[in-house]
């Protein structure tokens, strides 16, 4: 197994780093890598962290996972890339620098026919992707959300049509479902798909490598800028489950159900409630509760403090995260929250 100048033989680990571009003041940029090749034959599992620079906490979390691994008792591989934007990372961004460019919407872009050839954050993302293209069988795309954020797990939907029949996407749905409840966070559908296209979500890691059949996920670990060792404790479980949910190995990790949601059904992301005046907001509700259609989750104040506005929930769900910020203007979304879906894993391909 070999990824850059990390190359492991059966039962071996090895560390090195995967040039993916050239920088102007000399060298290449590189990813460190850490190969993890087991004694038996199995599935290769990638857990990357870190594509936006700052989102520290699946950094810890790949260089946990690596240490707790002994490839003597392994089946397959694992390949952790703890930091995928090296350039966001060193400058506490969530993009890179070259040209301020989001990483996260570069992967399994077809621009054949573009009349200008790719920027470089294109570039990166393309060369570390068709490493995971030729081995990976499951990918772990570790991220945060907002400073104030409940750990979840977003779940990509599943597409079919030409280039794939229902019962494989099928297949891949039900596998998908499988290693996200195994992680053991609760677990949040991807937008509908007109919403997802429209963010370009198709384009993210995981995103473009379900469409690729590779089944993958994003589990937000809660907030960004610093590391929860709290949630990194937990998604170090989680992606030990993960493996031991693809017979990579014996023993399960614990689980953590004190962040579950107590909820039937299926959940889905969703932005909102807005602000419709601008103002300072005041938030009513925290991460990790429950709110219904119509309560009050948030004031609007002006400058002197006095009350504006009353913000009321759109629809029953849980909150997730609280937007990082205390001025909002007209239309701002102030939460994120995950409400109950309607819509189906498995989607018509455009």
């Amino acid at each position: 197994m070999k990824v850059g100048t990390a190359e492991a033989a059966p039962g071996e680990r090895a560390i090195g780093h995967r040039a993916v571009t050239g920088l102007p003041t000399g060298g290449s940029e590189e990813l460190p890598v850490t190969v993890l090749n087991g004694v038996d034959p199995g599935p290769v599992v990638w857990v990357t962290g870190t594509i936006h620079g700052d989102e520290p906490t699946g950094m810890a979390v790949t260089h946990a996972v690596a240490d707790r691994i002994d490839v003597a008792e392994l089946a397959g591989a694992v390949v952790c890339l703890p930091i995928m934007n090296p350039a966001g990372f060193r400058t506490n961004s969530r993009a890179a620098y070259y040209h301020g460019d989001d990483p996260n919407r570069y992967f399994g872009r077809d621009d054949a026919d573009a009349e200008a050839p790719p920027r470089v954050q294109q570039v990166v993302c393309e060369r570390i992707y068709g490493d995971m293209l030729d081995t990976a069988d499951a990918i772990l795309s570790l991220h945060t959300s907002w400073v104030a954020t409940h750990p979840y797990t977003i779940r990509p939907r599943v597409p079919y049509g030409e280039d794939r029949s229902v019962s494989d996407a099928a297949v891949l749905r039900d596998r998908l479902v499988e290693l996200t409840e195994a992680f053991g966070m609760p677990v949040v559908n991807q937008y509908p798909p007109g919403e997802t296209a429209t963010r370009d979500l198709q384009h993210s890691l995981t995103g473009a490598a379900v469409a690729d059949g590779i089944p993958a996920f994003t589990p937000e670990l809660g907030g960004r800028l610093v590391v929860e060792r709290d949630v990194a404790a937990a998604a170090v479980d989680g992606t030990w489950n993960v493996l031991h949910a693809l017979e990579m190995v014996e023993e399960p990790a614990d689980r953590h159900p004190e962040l579950a949601f107590d909820h039937d059904g299926q959940l889905r992301r969703f932005d909102g409630p807005h602000a419709d005046v601008a103002g300072i907001v005041r938030y009513r509700a925290t991460e990790g509760e429950f709110v219904e259609a119509g309560e009050v989750v948030a004031e609007i104040l002006d400058p002197h403090g006095e009350v504006k506005r009353e913000v009321e929930a759109e629809r029953d769900g849980y909150v997730l995260s609280r937007r990082e910020r205390a001025a909002v203007y007209e239309n701002d979304a102030l939460y994120d929250m995950a409400v109950p879906d309607d819509d189906p894993l498995l989607i018509e391909s455009a």
